[in-house]
């Protein structure tokens, strides 16, 4: 399949100088009374079968991270011929996170120059490949770095937003991101599950070929079905096509008016983009950071429970690794909630509005998340602290998994709707500050655990929780009108 090819026929040429003088003539742009180029405007089936393939790529991306947490101890005593170091187990797993905020700096603008399809795709293949390497070495420094690469190379976590932008209009964008949002989970509860019972019969290095056949499989499957949604990368190749055919060569977009700009110059404000975006939004800028130490919270438990699990409570690795799946669990509920509500949430507050909707209509849910999330984390702090009975600790892990997601998930569509075609760069921002805060905050997790406990050190987690819990009430309030001050989220 040609993925520069129209999915569907017809291709038009608009005389943009109809809709709007300034503009001038040979203007490429989608026919204004329907055009079936335009990504909106495709056939529902082959829309939602592109978000059944963003979500089988969300849950490979899951269950290859996940997968190691119930068994990093094993990996770190095997690669260090039996020494063990528990802060070397914790950043293997939570390396992944650093090279997973250094992808999106690149990623996201390059997918803005080139389009999703070739993106996405050369991101894939690296993928792959870095977890094939994770699977050959011999060494844990070496595994690190593995791990570092292949979340470097994750690309569904900044893109699917982004392509769920280009395809659906606002008020249908939830329950497509909830669909996206739920496949991770799926990945967060199967991966610790087998990825146990593997290590213990086969092997840990076993995991990670099993995870690397299925990232293969999933690349396998966007070459195939997958096509470009990007607007502007289908208007350009669309302007190329018919400059071959009419030999008009003024012929452009409306995206290509500034013809006096460099190719190189255009990659690189594309690559400064998201740091420009992020610069001049602070209503991005403290979202990011409340976004950040919300979703942390998943990487402190990734790095605590096997510990309590195990130590505490006498479980196996397979027994641990199906403990997680209380977390995911609670974010299905999560996922289901949203899925329900947050299109509807949308729809009423903009009837409410005369019909104006705006972006801060998706922070409902993510107040509700905020201020439930540090009660929550203290309650698993104190859980293990106690030694309570093990349904209460995983009950709280369950808790978690729906407070978590339901305090960070939201926050996409918000930026997918406040961002438009600058949603990628965008979501880098969210991405980059999650990451790296879900990098370093379980290492200052350990030592603050290690010298209070776990119930005082997770209710100083929480109480940071607290503090920035009103940040989502006050752009709710108030972020339409600070929106204004950035030209990448200003309403015309």
């Amino acid at each position: 399949m040609d993925e520069t090819e129209p999915l569907l026929q017809d291709a038009r040429l608009v005389n943009i100088e109809q809709r709007d003088d300034l503009l001038g003539k040979d203007i490429v742009d989608f026919a204004p009374d329907g055009d079936q180029d335009n990504p909106l405007e495709w056939p529902t089936a082959y829309k939602w079968g592109i978000v059944s393939l963003l979500a089988f790529m969300a849950f490979t991306v899951t269950f290859t991270c996940i997968s190691v947490v119930p068994v990093a101890n094993r990996i770190v005593h095997d690669l260090d011929h039996g020494q063990s170091s528990k802060s070397a187990s914790v950043l293997l797993v939570t390396i992944w996170e650093l090279g997973e905020a250094a992808g999106p700096l690149l990623i996201a603008p390059l997918s803005e120059v080139f389009g999703r399809y070739p993106v996405m795709n050369a991101a894939n293949t690296l993928f792959v490949a870095a977890t094939v390497l994770a699977a050959l070495c011999q060494s844990t420094s070496l595994f690190i770095a593995a791990r570092a690469l292949t979340g470097l190379a994750v690309a569904s976590n900044v893109l699917n937003p982004a392509i769920i932008g280009d395809m659906f209009v606002s008020e249908e964008r939830g329950s497509a991101m909830s669909i996206v949002a739920l496949a991770p989970l799926i990945g967060g509860a199967v991966g610790p599950a087998i990825s146990g019972a593997i290590a213990e019969s086969l092997g840990w290095r076993e995991v990670l070929w099993g995870s690397a056949v299925l990232a293969a499989a999933c690349e396998i499957a966007f070459l195939t079905c997958f096509r470009e949604t990007y607007k502007v990368a289908i208007l350009r190749r669309k302007a190329a096509k018919l400059r071959a055919e009419t030999g008009n060569v003024a012929l452009r977009t409306i995206y290509d008016t500034d013809d006096d700009v460099s190719n190189a110059r255009k990659l690189w404000g594309a690559i400064m983009r998201p740091a420009s975006v992020f610069a001049g939004s602070g209503v991005l800028q403290i979202l990011s950071l409340f976004g950040a130490l919300v979703f942390a919270h998943f990487y402190v438990i990734s790095t605590t429970l096997p510990d309590i699990l195990q130590e505490t409570y006498g479980l196996s690795a397979a027994a641990t690794g199906s403990a997680f799946l209380t977390f995911s669990i609670g974010s299905t509920v999560t996922v289901l909630l949203c899925n329900t509500y947050l299109d509807k949430i949308y729809v009423k507050l903009r009837e409410h509005h005369k019909g104006v909707g705006k972006p801060e209509y998706r922070l409902p849910l993510v107040i509700v998340g905020g201020f439930l999330l540090p009660f929550n984390i203290a309650f698993y702090g104190w859980s293990a602290q106690l030694q309570l009975p093990l349904p209460v600790i995983l009950l709280s892990v369950g808790l978690l998994g729906a407070t978590i997601l339901l305090g960070f998930m939201p926050l996409s569509a918000y930026v997918v709707d406040a961002f438009g075609l600058h949603a990628a760069s965008g979501m880098t921002a969210v991405i980059v500050t999650r990451c790296l805060m879900g990098t370093f905050l379980p290492l200052a997790a350990e030592p603050l655990i290690d010298r209070f406990g776990y119930g005082l050190g997770c209710t100083v987690l929480g109480g940071a929780g607290l503090l920035l819990a009103p940040i989502p009430v006050f752009v709710f309030r108030y972020g339409d009108k600070w929106r204004q001050r950035s030209k990448y989220s200003r309403e015309s």
